[in-house]
C-alpha cells in the first residue's frame, strides 16, 4: 500500500526559506520518478513544480528555477524540496506523488503561507 506523507510547511515572511519532506511507503518510491506540486488557494488544478527522477536529473517550473532545490534519499525513501526567496504567489498546499502522478496516491499535503 502505497502512502506518501509530506512535512515542513509553515507561515514564512517573503523572502523566507522552508525545506519540506516527503516519506514514501510502498512500492511508488522504487525506480519512479517523483515529483513536488501545487494547489494554490481557490484554484482547483494542482501545477507540477519539480521533478526529479528516480537517478537524481531534476526538472523545475519557471517560476522556480533558481530559486527551490529538489533532491531525493533512495535509501530512505524520501524526496524534497528547498524552497528559498520565497514570495506570496508561492502560497499553496504542497504535495508529492510520483511523476507523472497517480490519482490514487495524493497525500494530505503540507500547507505553505508566505505572507508578512
Amino acid at each position: 500500500q502505497v502512502q506518501l506523507v509530506e512535512s515542513g510547511g509553515g507561515l514564512v515572511q517573503p523572502g523566507g526559506s522552508l525545506r519540506l519532506s516527503c516519506a514514501a511507503s510502498g512500492n511508488l518510491f522504487r525506480f519512479n520518478a517523483m515529483g513536488w506540486y501545487r494547489q494554490a488557494p481557490a484554484k482547483q488544478q494542482r501545477e507540477l513544480v519539480a521533478s526529479i527522477a528516480f537517478g537524481g536529473t531534476p526538472t523545475y517550473t519557471g517560476s522556480v528555477k533558481g530559486r527551490f532545490t529538489i533532491s531525493r534519499d533512495n535509501a530512505k525513501n524520501t524526496v524534497y524540496l528547498q524552497m528559498n526567496s520565497l514570495k506570496p504567489e508561492g502560497t499553496a498546499v504542497y504535495y508529492c506523488n510520483s511523476y507523472p502522478p497517480g490519482s490514487a496516491f495524493w497525500g494530505q499535503g503540507t500547507p505553505v503561507t508566505v505572507s508578512s
